[in-house]
């Protein structure tokens, strides 16, 4: 099997190692990618650094068609890149080829950002001491990035840490997770079909225990992390002086309120606790029902995820496929065997084949089982009554987590008390907290992080504030 390079300041390259990238539904090998040593990291940091005044001096319409190409070559290749990602992350090619729309329109939001990106002036003579006087204003670069992206959406997470870093003219040295590397070794493929500067972008395939590192770079000033709990906050501890930016964990709330409608909440709940395997940072964990409704809800539930199609991920059918790895699955179990010593019922599901975990349903959870507490990031979902919205509402902050909460109603009233009282970083009415658009602001509080992605709130984010004083102007 061919060797996938990694990429060194635009060029492609290989190391004295190797990693073996397996499928986690069969464990066959599907890729094997190249490892950069040392002194190739040590390379590919001085270009970032060297090339970041060019960078920031590149004029608009050309990062704008740099990331404009992109978008293209993955609509062209968009099958291909789907069956990619199906193979070394074991998502259903329904997930997949999802996955590939949201970077085709992640590149593309981010072009029309680069094109709007532009300073803005403040006249200065409210006061009399500055008649005359007049500030330009503007956002420059921070200096590089190290972005860190995890296995979960490994083309689109990936395309969320470098298309704004392009978008805003800094480089980036771009660390994908070592169990997925090939979805963002094609976009570095991509980047040098375009005519970036030589050392503009990175895509380093480091093994975890060597990417400390990276993180303490001085010439790296941006970390953008997503990932788990534990690591990032980690990284926040050991770089205190970078401006660090953390997308972490959740256990993902639905409210469903007795003026909803069930058939559709049920269908949504079902679906996106177990889409990805659950695999996803604002999967839905915990189900708050309102008691009123809550005995004619659950078995709507338990129906729509018994009715869901499990299995060979590369069945155009199936919806929930298996985790990244068979150790994975193992601590799901483990999660799920430990709540119902504790006392939890299983309405559905609750047994592993391998590295799938079948969608499962539990009620009774007791509140200081791990499955109430922490993140299960698998395919499974509690499921509790509740006495209206003060306790619903009380029930969701009750978490360390806060990333985005989901409120089935109908009622205005109770929406925009959502949106005041609940502490996330985002509410969605009449839906899943699994929505994300890839222009949004994006991102938690809590343990869930700090910072915001979505195109402009990332361009945002990597860059700072500068002032230019205009004197004697005749205003």
């Amino acid at each position: 099997m061919d060797v996938t390079p990694f990429w060194l300041a635009g060029r492609p390259a290989t190391g004295d190692e190797q990693l073996t990238v397996t499928h986690p539904y069969d464990g066959r090998v599907v890729g094997t990618a190249a490892v950069p040593t040392p002194e190739q990291v040590e390379q590919a940091v001085a270009a970032a650094d060297a090339v970041r005044r060019e960078a920031a001096a590149l004029p608009l319409h050309v990062r704008a068609e740099a990331l404009a190409h992109v978008s293209a070559r993955l609509s062209e290749r968009a099958e291909e890149v789907a069956r990619l990602i199906t193979g070394e992350n074991g998502k259903p090619l329904l997930w997949a080829r999802g996955e590939v729309n949201r970077a085709i329109a992640t590149f593309r939001f981010a072009a029309e950002e680069a094109r709007r990106w532009s300073g803005t002036t403040q006249r200065l003579d409210t006061d009399p001491a500055a008649n005359g006087r007049m500030a330009y204003v503007t956002r420059v670069p921070k200096g590089p990035v190290l972005g860190i992206s995890p296995f979960n959406f490994p083309l689109n997470l990936a395309a969320h840490k470098i298309a704004p870093a392009i978008a805003v003219g800094t480089p980036i040295v771009l660390k994908p997770a070592p169990a997925t590397p090939l979805s963002a070794l094609l976009l570095g493929e991509l980047l040098a079909e375009t005519d970036l500067p030589e050392g503009m972008f990175s895509v380093l395939t480091v093994p975890n225990d060597r990417a400390g590192g990276l993180v303490e770079d001085p010439r790296l000033p941006i970390v953008s992390f997503t990932g788990s709990v534990p690591v990032g906050w980690s990284i926040r501890d050991q770089v205190p002086r970078k401006h660090v930016t953390l997308e972490l964990g959740g256990n993902g709330a639905a409210v469903v309120l007795s003026d909803s409608d069930l058939d559709w909440a049920a269908t949504r709940i079902g679906l996106f606790s177990n889409y990805q395997a659950g695999q996803s940072c604002i999967a839905v964990q915990r189900v708050f029902v309102d008691r009123s409704v809550y005995d004619a809800f659950v078995p709507k539930l338990v129906e729509s995820v018994n009715g869901l199609v499990t299995g060979d991920p590369w069945d155009e059918k199936t919806q929930v496929g298996p985790l990244v790895s068979q150790d994975a699955a193992e601590r799901v179990e483990a999660w799920v065997d430990e709540a119902v010593a504790a006392g939890a019922t299983v309405l559905a599901g609750g047994t592993r084949d391998g590295a799938a975990y079948a969608p499962t349903v539990l009620a009774d959870v007791p509140a200081d089982a791990k499955i109430s507490r922490q993140e299960v990031f698998g395919p499974v979902l509690m499921v509790q009554p509740v006495d209206g919205v003060d306790d619903a509402f009380a029930r969701v902050n009750d978490s360390t987590f806060g990333l985005q909460a989901g409120i089935f109603t109908r009622n205005l009233d109770v929406a925009f008390r959502a949106h005041r009282e609940l502490e996330v970083g985002g509410v969605v009415i009449g839906d899943v907290p699994s929505y994300r658009a890839d222009q949004m602001p994006y991102g938690g509080v809590k343990d869930s992080g700090v910072g915001r992605e979505g195109l402009h709130s990332a361009m945002t984010d990597y860059t700072e504030e500068k002032v230019m004083v205009l004197t004697g102007l005749p205003l």
